[in-house]
């Protein structure tokens, strides 16, 4: 079945609070097709189990089988925390890479943008089993991404895994543990090191805003925790936000709170305090830095300056780097075009270094 879509893209939660939050509908223009493949008995790693385990996606473009029938032209495109399929319609994203001639022209590859676990259409807590949903964790998230390629989709080799933020870590994710399955990885604002230090502290902050709300009730809420809510979401627009254009965009201490105020009440109400709960902890165990050499082909990691959740100022990506044989790491400078965490989904900022990458790629 092919869609219009016209409504507003989902965004990050991450990247959500580098737009404007208002009920202006955007029109999405992209043809997409959409699917749900079934898991049957999917086993998760912490050993439990769902008896189905429903993920949703969107397609654009059609399959391609070379000479040795493999699939040559696929592309999988991962959201972020809190996101969806639709994350990257979003015209900043898609207006510039999918277009005729652009990067990923949907007449030349097949694009695949799945609902992670958790998310979307996606089985989720908020689907009846609240907190007894299996607790999952990115490992989870990819593995069941590769089974919906293969048994869903047919998929059975990609030509580039481009991820963003949460995306972003399961692009490491699968290069180690399918390291043959695609042909170059293109992680975005993320780093390949346990979630420690002040990442992990206002995640777990966050998380813990809703548990001591009484209203969340051990998940079992019949009104959401909007208190706990709103203090996980206070941490998540620092977190997310870009100094630069805040400042530029609200200069005056009216503009500042009024636009707070705007954007908090347009994401409470669409955050479920369970599904929040289990999408940030799903990091908790995110560590790939051990296993980084077996990660072979050809990797453009890009992160920007101004990116609050990971910052340069670390030096972890300029060591991780050197583990992996043919990566390459950018950091984008800050400037009136970056946006925070939120670049990566700013196509145009780093358009120019995924053309090289590709013609790059192309050559091998």
């Amino acid at each position: 079945m092919i869609r219009f879509l016209t409504r507003v893209p989902s965004l990050t939660f991450f990247a959500l609070f580098s737009v404007v939050a208002s009920a202006q509908t955007i029109p999405t223009k992209w043809p997409t097709q959409d699917g749900t493949y079934t898991i049957k008995d999917f086993r998760f790693g912490t050993n439990e189990t769902l008896l189905e385990l429903k993920l949703h996606y969107l397609t654009l473009g059609e399959p391609h089988r070379g000479a040795d029938g493999h699939t040559d032209n696929a592309i999988l495109l991962l959201h972020g925390t809190g996101g969806d399929a639709h994350s990257l319609l979003n015209p900043a994203f898609s207006d510039v890479l999918f277009g005729p001639g652009q990067p990923f022209d949907i007449t030349k590859y097949f694009l695949i943008l799945p609902d992670d676990i958790g998310h979307g259409e996606s089985s989720k807590p908020s689907d009846g089993l609240h907190m007894h949903f299996p607790q999952y964790d990115y490992d989870d998230m990819v593995a069941s991404q590769h089974t919906m390629l293969l048994e869903g989709l047919h998929v059975d080799h990609l030509r580039l895994i481009l991820g963003t933020s949460m995306g972003c870590m399961q692009s490491f994710v699968w290069g180690e543990t399918f390291p043959n399955f695609a042909d170059a990885l293109a992680p975005f604002a993320c780093l390949p090191a346990e979630l420690a230090g002040r990442n992990r502290m206002w995640r777990y902050m966050a998380m813990e805003s809703i548990k001591h709300d009484p209203a969340w009730n051990n998940g079992e809420y019949t009104t959401e925790p909007v208190e706990g809510l709103r203090g996980a979401n206070d941490l998540i627009l620092i977190a997310g936000s870009a100094p630069l254009q805040m400042q530029k965009n609200y200069p005056t201490r009216q503009q500042a709170e009024a636009y707070i105020d705007r954007v908090l009440t347009a994401s409470i109400a669409r955050t479920d305090a369970n599904n929040f709960l289990y999408y940030v902890n799903a990091s908790r165990n995110y560590n790939p830095e051990p296993k980084l050499s077996a990660i072979t082909a050809p990797v453009l990691w890009i992160n920007s300056a101004d990116d609050f959740i990971n910052p340069p100022e670390l030096g972890i990506a300029q060591e991780m780097v050197k583990k992996m044989p043919n990566a390459k790491f950018i950091l984008i400078p800050i400037s009136d075009a970056t946006r925070g965490h939120g670049t990566h989904t700013q196509a145009a900022v780093w358009k120019q270094y995924l053309i090289d990458f590709l013609a790059q790629i192309e050559k091998h």
